[in-house]
């Protein structure tokens, strides 16, 4: 017998697709797809219902917080106690006459007079400031009688919300009966910084803090960030310390935030003395959270640029560096300009390494300079929801609104700078 001739096998024999147990097979697959399909589906349902729950409850919560309650209070000025002459506050004393001036004592005296004994505690604590710039504006009124809009009570403020005791309802409604109370914009809110009272509060303070933070942050981690790219892609050799340094980044950009907190209370706190809660430091220290990031994005973009954009700048007599700033760079720049955008916004978002560093200080004023001392919107967030009035229950979801759409108007940016500039090949 010849061993060279293979052994002949047993006969292959069709598939029965009509038999049972194909038929079984088929089943099991077609319902294994469906299971997978209704898994993929309810994940998609999950995340969305607890992305409405968020944004339902915030906006529910928060909406208010943008709005204020004031009440009228009529002011007889030449009755009250207040010892100003109107000549007074005209040229450069008058900021220095009206410090002077018992206003606070001239509005409680109007306010029981207006609303009976007790009267005053339905204003808010800061009523006397409105009654103050009316008069710096006009101060012609203190010559006779004014109307004066000033801010309600927390109390009074809830009632007119309908979230108050049964005294705050009953003195709302007396209020509303004479027609003496309004709910309109609440630009304090819009307008001032941190406050003790919730009426006359304000996140404009923590809102300029963050745009300042983060343009300190841009202008460090931008520039760094992609400098390194190109020198990593496209002229640092390939051998064992390149990888330490790309394996370094891609760990770094995984590190917890409060590392890079403690890092930067390190460097630039206890040992470069730089000022204390200020957006310099705030900045710095987002920098180096932010900067892997942009490294990564923007390796992974030059990556993408086709090998054959560079063969054709050098083949016509390019240099080196003319081939990556006038080719690569601009290709790359999209990718590279949307991952920087996530890593502001992740950046934004912090809160653990700014409180390392301080930023979370009382300031009834928002920061002149980038040495100024300053907070942010998350810390500000954080401080309000510790605060046990009520009132800063709505504030806290308004300014978590505030949040959001700085968040979202960012992530917006970042999908139009890629449409816009995106290069297909």
């Amino acid at each position: 017998m010849n061993s060279a001739i293979p052994a002949v096998g047993p006969a292959r024999v069709p598939t029965d697709w009509k038999g049972a147990a194909m038929q079984n097979r088929i089943r099991r697959r077609y319902a294994s797809e469906r299971r997978f399909r209704l898994l993929g589906l309810f994940s998609v349902l999950l995340s969305a219902a607890f992305l409405a729950f968020l944004l339902i409850t915030m906006v529910g919560n928060g909406a208010r917080g943008f709005t204020q309650t004031e009440i009228r209070l009529a002011v007889d000025f030449p009755k009250s106690s207040l010892m100003i002459d109107a000549a007074a506050l005209h040229g450069a004393g008058a900021q220095a006459a009206l410090a002077s001036a018992d206003i606070e004592g001239v509005v409680a005296q109007a306010a029981d007079a207006a609303f009976g004994e007790g009267g005053a505690r339905m204003l808010s604590d800061g009523a006397w400031l409105s009654v103050r710039d009316a008069i710096a504006e006009n101060p012609a009124i203190i010559e006779g009688k004014a109307e004066i809009w000033v801010p309600a009570a927390t109390t009074i403020d809830l009632a007119a919300k309908g979230d108050a005791a049964p005294e705050a309802e009953a003195a709302y409604k007396k209020l509303q009966d004479a027609g003496a109370v309004k709910t309109g914009i609440n630009l304090t809110f819009l307008t001032k910084a941190d406050s003790t009272d919730p009426t006359l509060v304000g996140i404009w303070g923590a809102l300029k803090g963050s745009l300042v933070t983060m343009f300190v942050t841009i202008l460090i981690a931008f520039p760094i960030g992609v400098l390194s790219a190109l020198y990593l892609e496209e002229y640092a050799p390939r051998n064992r310390w390149t990888d330490l340094i790309e394996v370094s980044i891609n760990n770094l950009a995984a590190v917890p935030s409060i590392i890079f907190g403690l890092l930067g209370l390190a460097v630039f706190l206890n040992f470069m003395h730089l000022p204390r809660s200020a957006p310099l430091v705030g900045g710095l220290t987002l920098a180096l959270m932010t900067m892997p990031v942009i490294v990564i994005a923007g390796r992974n973009a030059i990556k993408a640029v086709p090998p054959s954009i560079r063969d054709a700048a050098l083949g016509i007599g390019a240099s080196r560096v003319q081939v990556v700033f006038h080719h690569v760079l601009p290709l790359a720049l999209p990718g590279i300009l949307t991952g920087t955008i996530i890593g502001m916004a992740r950046a934004l978002g912090e809160t653990a390494p700014l409180l390392m560093i301080g930023m979370r200080a009382f300031l009834a004023s928002p920061p002149g300079g980038i040495t100024d001392p300053a907070t942010v919107l998350p810390v500000q967030i954080f401080l309000w929801s510790d605060e046990v009035s009520r009132g800063f229950v709505e504030k806290t979801s308004a300014a978590i609104i505030v949040l959001l759409v700085f968040l979202l108007a960012m992530n917006g940016l970042a999908i139009y700078l890629r449409n816009r500039f995106e290069r297909r090949w």
